[in-house]
C-alpha cells in the first residue's frame, strides 16, 4: 500500500494544492491569436497577388519516358546476376517444363481457401512471380532484382521454389526482374 501524505504538517515547504478541473464554459482554453485582421486588407492582398487568366499556364505531367532510378538499379542487378556462370540450381530450373509450372501453381492454389479472382487475367508466369514477391519468408522484395532475391534466399537455405527460378530464367529480358510491389511503391 502506498504511503499517505499529510497535508499542512510541515510549514517550511509551501503548500501545493491542485486546482480542480472544470469543464464548464467559464474555463475554456483557446489558442492565442495575434488579433483580428481586417477583411479589407485580406482582399487587397489577394488582388495584388492574383494574375490575369491569360498569364496562367496549365501544368502538364512530365512526358519523358525515362525509367525511374529504382528501375535502373534493378536492371543493373539483373545484368550482374545474369552474367554469373550457371549453377546447379540453374541447370535444374532449365529442365522444368510448362506442365511442371502448372502443377506447382495448382499446389499453391490448393493451399488457399479462396481463389485469386483479381489475378484471372494474368499469365501463369506472372502469377508465380507475384506469389514469390509477396512471400515474406524469402526476404524483402523492394529494391532488389527477383533473381538476386531468389539466389540470396537459396544461399541462406530458405528453400525458395525452383519453379520461380525457372520462370526467371525463361525470360531473358529484364521485364520480370522488378517486383510488382516495388513498381507500386515507386
Amino acid at each position: 500500500m502506498p504511503p499517505t501524505r499529510r497535508r499542512g504538517g510541515n510549514t517550511s515547504t509551501p503548500s501545493r494544492s491542485q486546482s480542480t478541473l472544470s469543464f464548464g464554459s467559464q474555463s475554456r482554453v483557446t489558442k492565442p491569436s495575434t488579433g483580428p485582421v481586417s477583411t479589407a486588407r485580406k482582399t487587397k492582398d489577394l488582388e495584388k497577388d492574383s494574375l490575369p487568366v491569360s498569364l496562367i499556364t496549365p501544368v502538364e505531367p512530365p512526358t519523358d519516358e525515362k525509367p525511374h532510378i529504382a528501375e535502373l538499379v534493378v536492371r543493373e542487378q539483373a545484368k550482374a546476376e545474369a552474367q554469373q556462370p550457371l549453377s546447379e540450381e540453374d541447370e535444374r530450373a532449365k529442365t522444368i517444363t510448362q506442365d511442371d509450372l502448372r502443377k506447382y501453381w495448382g499446389r499453391e492454389q490448393a493451399k488457399r481457401r479462396v481463389p485469386r479472382v483479381h489475378q484471372e487475367s494474368l499469365s501463369l508466369e506472372e502469377k508465380i512471380l507475384r506469389h514469390f514477391d509477396l512471400s515474406s519468408q524469402y526476404g524483402p522484395c523492394i529494391g532488389i532484382a527477383r533473381l538476386k532475391r531468389w539466389r540470396r534466399a537459396n544461399m541462406l537455405n530458405l528453400n525458395p521454389p525452383i519453379e520461380v527460378l525457372a520462370v526467371l530464367l525463361q525470360d531473358e529480358g529484364d521485364t520480370n526482374q522488378r517486383a510488382y510491389v516495388d513498381e507500386l511503391m515507386s
